[in-house]
């Protein structure tokens, strides 16, 4: 636990002539991370645009095929 001399002595030096003042290069920091992640966000969205709307296949013949021999843990398929 910090003692009360302590916390009084760290207050005290937090609020110095620089206290509270901010960089310009801080705020252009934050500016282009904000447009880098707005790029982001529009180029997923084209992205999810052109995945089709269902994955199921158009024949499931094949995978019906592959199917049979598949162990469904105990489920019977006439069940």
């Amino acid at each position: 636990m910090i003692s009360v001399n302590t916390a009084l002595l760290l207050a005290q030096n937090s609020t110095g002539p620089e206290f509270g003042k901010a960089s310009p290069l801080g705020l252009v920091i934050i500016v282009l991370l904000l447009i880098g992640t707005a790029l982001l966000v529009r180029s997923m969205n084209g992205h999810f645009k052109k995945l089709p709307a269902s994955f199921e296949p158009t024949d499931p013949t094949p995978d019906q095929a592959v199917d049979e021999g598949t162990d469904r843990g105990g489920i019977r398929p006439d069940a």
